[in-house]
């Protein structure tokens, strides 16, 4: 019985170590799951669904998909948008198509390995929207992003864009920023509570919208694939002079191999 025990603990040691492992790698694939610096390819579709605007009739509504997709090269990643709009502007009168494609390229600037990490680099928007989903201008900017994941269990950062106008046919001039605070509070199991409204400042308008949001998401590991599924209900706490909804619902499913 001493020699089966023998035999039986460099085995019973790989599965344990084994378990710790998969733990660790868990626990690792649930805080990178929302981090926009991963070093990862990610392919997102996420919808946001207006059911009332700002200054429309009471049946005027809007939806915008995004199309999104991330790629690392080194130290920098590159994160391109391309949206697709369905507004309706009251009494049936529908317009959709593609909205305006942005591109930011964030160079990495702390250490990958750090559970602290900060990106910054150039924006780009190329007016590709359908007539009256867009400025008609090309636009460049700006991004900023930061992601902290030092707890297991909370994970917050944000992402800051700001974007102007430079040339185009349009007449309509652009000058904005998006200010996108994100908080997740790991639950267990891949269940997660989540936070990431987009607050957006119209300089050219002298627009406000600032909204806040709680929302839940799960993380399904499947091989070297994780899903990351979410929906998050967002009320406007502060909008002036800008376009937008008072209530807003935000879905995704966001992929990461």
């Amino acid at each position: 019985m001493k020699n089966l025990k023998l035999k039986l603990l460099p085995a019973l040691i790989i599965i344990l170590s084994m378990n710790i492992l998969a733990r660790a790698q868990s626990e690792e694939a649930l805080k990178q799951a929302n981090n926009p610096l991963a070093s990862m390819k990610t392919l997102n579709f996420q919808n946001l669904h207006l059911p009332s605007l700002y200054g429309a009739p009471d049946d005027a509504s809007a939806n915008q998909l995004f199309i999104r997709y991330a790629q690392p090269l080194g130290r920098v990643l590159l994160r391109a948008t391309l949206p697709v709009t369905t507004i309706n502007a009251g009494n049936g009168n529908y317009t959709s198509g593609l909205g305006d494609f942005n591109i930011f390229g964030a160079y990495l600037l702390s250490d990958p390995a750090s559970s602290k990490q900060f990106g910054a680099g150039p924006l780009l928007v190329a007016p590709t929207a359908k007539d009256g989903l867009g400025p008609d201008r090309w636009q460049a900017g700006l991004a900023a992003v930061v992601f902290i994941a030092s707890d297991p269990k909370i994970q917050y950062g944000g992402l800051v864009t700001w974007q102007r106008d430079f040339a185009g046919p349009g007449v309509a001039h652009t000058d904005i920023m998006y200010v996108q605070p994100f908080a997740m509070w790991q639950l267990g199991g891949g269940t997660y509570l989540r936070t990431s409204s987009i607050s957006a400042f119209d300089f050219e308008n002298s627009g406000i919208n600032i909204p806040f949001g709680l929302g839940i998401g799960k993380i399904i590991a499947a091989g070297k694939t994780v899903f990351n599924l979410f929906v998050e209900p967002q009320y406007s706490v502060f909008n002036q002079k800008f376009a937008g909804s008072r209530y807003q619902i935000l879905t995704g499913i966001n992929t990461q191999f």
